[in-house]
């Protein structure tokens, strides 16, 4: 990206200021190296979100955004209902509430050294994974609607997971104001096969070890100290969620002229709030974080079945469980004025800070934790939100892609990066090769400048830095 377009506030803060059909400065929270490493369609795209009706305060890109549909991935952006305000199906994204959730294992270091090869094996023939892979767990029509107006709490109903996980899920498993009637057939069709499977890309399962501690009262706060065995899921809605986007974008797309809406991009196709449109999509947005939340608690179930297996002293509690590629409704600060807001995170996590209500209380005198995924070689980080209102309580997801996943396969073998990964002593298990290429390490941002860029900024304090010992990968 070229600086030179960029007016600097602070070292790690940089707008674009109001131009043309902008609506609003846009902000970018980055260091200088950071930003370099964007391309330039991120610049295009946080200009174009920053002019859509009812956007307040900045459309903002978060320090491991790059290029994606329609929204930067790392993007965020609030619309106000009351000013016409719009939903955008690339404001949220394909894989509706795809999202980490990490579980603490009550297991050290030592404990894992003799089974973590049976715990990698039994792991990778236990989870599915892979582009179109199927699970276990088939529904019909009306256990798929019932799930998505359930969520987690369903597949909890079904046998998969304790109540008390709930409580460490964001909106308590189950988002409210799901429609399965908004859904296409063809979405759910899609999804029958595939709950409690990890998908492909960049989606994990990762076992970790606690390397570092950078706040010991946060840490203590969230159960955690070093050399602490975690367990660490990625993944979404699957099928269905890319196909409500699908479904929604032609829709959106169709019915803009008659909403009046001149769109900067195809891609940012959308649809008022208050239209038929905004509200059949806000439910079947809302079913498909349902899907997500779902599909990571049955996961979790059978992983608990594997430690059992493997190593029957293991107890996998959950910490947290972060959602991102969402839209949510939620009340912030604007302009010393508190108002009701639609608040889109397509790649970003939500962070709220100390003492927000909705933490459960355990967790509440420290913030929320702020899951951030490294890239399958390199650490991930546990962070600790700081309810940045300038950034809408939101903060980075992960690492955030460098190249493209053929540029990555163009420059590496899988077969080499296993081969590299096994001399750092940590097992990779995939049924795809071409897979494990795409999401080499050295494709993606450094980490350890994201974290670091989000909490000089006042997104996000550093509590804790991962290292992977095994990798589940699509």
């Amino acid at each position: 990206m070229d600086l030179n377009r960029l007016d600097r506030v602070t070292e790690t803060l940089w707008q674009i200021p109001p131009s043309g059909a902008m609506r609003v400065p846009g902000r970018l929270f980055a260091n200088e190296e950071l930003l370099r490493d964007m391309d330039d369609k991120v610049y295009e795209q946080v200009r174009h979100v920053a002019s859509l009706p009812g956007i307040v305060g900045a459309a903002l890109a978060m320090p491991d955004a790059h290029s994606g549909y329609g929204f930067p991935i790392g993007g965020v952006a609030a619309f106000d209902p009351d000013a016409g305000g719009i939903l955008s199906a690339g404001g949220v994204g394909f894989d509706i509430s795809c999202g980490v959730r990490t579980l603490h294992t009550g297991l050290k270091t030592l404990q894992l050294a003799e089974i973590r090869t049976a715990l990698a094996d039994r792991l990778g023939q236990k989870i599915p994974a892979g582009l179109g892979r199927e699970g276990h767990l088939r529904l019909n029509t009306r256990e798929i609607d019932a799930m998505l107006v359930g969520g987690a709490r369903w597949a909890i109903e079904q046998g998969y997971g304790e109540a008390a996980d709930l409580d460490r899920i964001e909106e308590g498993g189950v988002m409210t104001g799901a429609d399965p009637d908004q859904v296409s057939t063809l979405a759910k069709t899609r999804q029958r096969g595939e709950m409690g499977t990890l998908g492909s890309g960049n989606h994990y399962l990762e076992v970790q070890r606690v390397a570092a501690i950078d706040d010991p009262v946060i840490a203590s706060l969230y159960g955690l100290a070093e050399d602490d065995i975690l367990v660490s899921l990625h993944c979404g809605s699957r099928g269905l969620g890319h196909q409500i986007g699908t479904d929604y974008l032609k829709r959106m797309l169709a019915e803009a002229p008659g909403h009046g809406l001149r769109l900067p991009d195809r891609e940012l196709a959308c649809a008022p709030l208050a239209s038929d449109l905004g509200r059949a999509y806000l439910g079947a947005l809302r079913a498909g974080i349902n899907c997500a939340l779902a599909n990571r608690q049955i996961l979790t179930h059978l992983t608990r079945e594997v430690f059992a297996e493997i190593e029957p002293a293991a107890r996998l509690s959950l910490l947290y469980d972060v959602s991102h590629n969402t839209c949510k409704e939620e009340e912030h600060a604007v302009e010393g004025r508190r108002r009701r807001l639609f608040v889109h995170r397509k790649g970003a996590t939500r962070a709220y800070g100390p003492g927000h209500p909705s933490l459960p209380e355990a967790l509440r005198p420290a913030g929320q934790p702020v899951i951030i995924g490294g890239s399958m070689g390199t650490s991930s980080y546990i962070l600790a939100g700081r309810g940045a209102e300038q950034a809408f309580a939101s903060a980075c997801h992960g690492a955030g892609r460098r190249m493209s996943r053929q540029q990555a396969k163009r420059r590496w073998t899988g077969r080499a990066v296993i081969e590299e990964l096994a001399g750092r002593s940590i097992l990779i298990r995939s049924p795809t090769l071409s897979g494990i290429a795409e999401e080499a390490p050295g494709a993606y941002k450094d980490v350890e400048a994201v974290v670091t860029a989000a909490e000089v900024n006042g997104l996000a304090k550093k509590v804790a830095r991962l290292e992977p010992l095994i990798v589940i990968k699509g």
